[in-house]
C-alpha cells in the first residue's frame, strides 16, 4: 500500500495527489498536521532517507526559523520529539510504500511508484520512439 503524507495548503502535495490519481495509483492519504506522525513512524522515515535530517527537514519553513535550535545538537530522541511536536518542519509530501520512499514532489522520481508492468511498457514505447 502506498501512503501519501500531506498538508492541505501544500502545492507539491496537490501535485503528487493529482499525479497519483491521473495514473490510477491507489494510496492512503494522511494530513500530517491533523494526524501527526508518531516517533516510530518518524524513526522509520529517517531510517529510509539517504541524507537523514537534510532530506526530511524543511529549513526554509517558518516552523524551522521560529524554533531557532541547532538540530545537529539534538539526540535522536530529542529530534523525534521536536518533529512530533512540530510537523511543519517536515518536507512534504512524503510518499512511502513497503519498498520505497520519496520526499517532495519530483515527477521523474515519482514514476518509481508506477507498477512494474507500466514502467516496462513505457520503456519499450520510449525505445521504439527513439529508434532503439
Amino acid at each position: 500500500m502506498l501512503y501519501l503524507f500531506t498538508v492541505p495548503s501544500c502545492t507539491s502535495c496537490r501535485k503528487a495527489r493529482s499525479w497519483l490519481d491521473a495514473h490510477n495509483i491507489k494510496y492512503v492519504e494522511r494530513n500530517m498536521l491533523k494526524d501527526c506522525l508518531s516517533a516510530d513512524e518518524l524513526k522509520n522515515i529517517l531510517s529510509l532517507t539517504e541524507e537523514g535530517t537534510t532530506d526530511l527537514i524543511s529549513t526554509r519553513s517558518k516552523a524551522y526559523q521560529q524554533l531557532d535550535i541547532d538540530l545537529d545538537e539534538l539526540s535522536v530522541l530529542e529530534l523525534l520529539k521536536v518533529l512530533e511536536d512540530n510537523p511543519g518542519l517536515l518536507r512534504r509530501p512524503i510518499l512511502m510504500d513497503p519498498k520505497r520512499m520519496q520526499i517532495g514532489f519530483n515527477e521523474a522520481e515519482i514514476r518509481c511508484f508506477l507498477p512494474r508492468e507500466v514502467r516496462k511498457m513505457e520503456l519499450r514505447n520510449a525505445q521504439m520512439m527513439s529508434g532503439f
